[in-house]
């Protein structure tokens, strides 16, 4: 079960919009093929991103992962207790575990991305 009021990339990353700032984090699905998440690093403040450019890391007992915005714009704050706890992310990847805000250039990116339906769609063929 995904939540509904959040777009999602391809690549996992969710995004909730409010206004022209966008919160974004990873599904519980990205969480769960995971598995244990042992770091996480994220880009500076200030830091100009365009969407699918990667934001930072994360880094589990199996592999290294980029993690993409999913919108363009500038990282205007970031979740640095991630980086002093990694497993607040697998604790509610929806909720404390958010990654970056980033102030959006363009609402349009937006429209790329997945709707929850789709985004269930996309995992479920994943054999999840």
């Amino acid at each position: 079960m995904v939540p509904k009021n959040v777009r999602y990339a391809e690549t996992h990353e969710w995004a909730l919009v409010e206004g022209d700032v966008c919160t974004v984090g990873i599904s519980k699905f990205a969480v769960e093929q995971l598995t244990d998440v042992v770091f996480v690093e994220l880009a500076k403040l200030g830091k100009k991103l365009a969407a699918k450019e990667p934001f930072g890391q994360i880094e589990s007992v199996k592999s290294v992962n980029d993690l993409y915005a999913p919108v363009a714009g500038e990282i205007i704050a970031r979740n640095d207790a991630l980086e002093k706890d990694p497993t607040i992310v697998s604790g509610d990847p929806y909720g404390t575990g958010w990654m970056v805000k980033i102030k959006m250039t363009s609402k349009g990116d937006l429209d790329k991305l997945l709707t929850p339906d789709q985004y269930e769609k996309q995992i479920a063929s994943q054999g999840h």
